[in-house]
């Protein structure tokens, strides 16, 4: 059991050490900042045709998988980092904050006998936000200012 064990253990680690992984390079031009997004992270592109794809990318033949989708390095026009966490967190909290907001003026109409109209609003805007999915993080387009480029990293 011990030999297994340690088998697996080893051949773990063997793999960690010499495997090699991909990612995006983003520089900026002016002040040579660049930004790292390793493969298989989450995030959101919209392309030149203005195709918003979102999902965990690969990387193959220098270019993005996402969703079975392959897009070349030069037709994207911004992408930026989408966390599966702040999404779930963002979209809950103001779909349910909308959704008690919602509940509380129909409580005030129904009640008070009062129009409850002014507290809709808030509430369905806040609903609204959170079904499309807002995302906070920063986008880098693939202009002037900000290059792209696929880089292998070694640990």
């Amino acid at each position: 059991m011990k030999k297994r064990i340690t088998l697996i253990f080893a051949l773990f680690i063997t793999s960690t050490i010499f495997c090699q992984n991909a990612g995006i390079k983003i520089t900026n031009e002016v002040s040579k900042k660049e930004i790292l997004i390793k493969e298989n992270k989450r995030i959101k592109i919209k392309t030149m045709d203005s195709e918003k794809i979102s999902g965990r990318f690969k990387i193959e033949n220098n270019s993005i998988l996402i969703k079975g989708k392959q897009i070349n390095i030069t037709d994207i026009a911004h992408i930026k980092r989408d966390p599966l966490f702040v999404s779930i967190v963002s979209r809950g909290l103001l779909i349910y904050g909308g959704s008690i907001g919602l509940g509380a003026a129909a409580i005030v109409g129904i009640f008070l006998q009062r129009s409850a109209f002014l507290l809709a609003i808030p509430a369905a805007g806040m609903i609204y936000t959170g079904i499309k999915s807002p995302n906070f993080n920063r986008k880098f387009k693939n202009n002037g200012k900000w290059t792209l480029d696929i880089i292998s990293l070694s640990k």
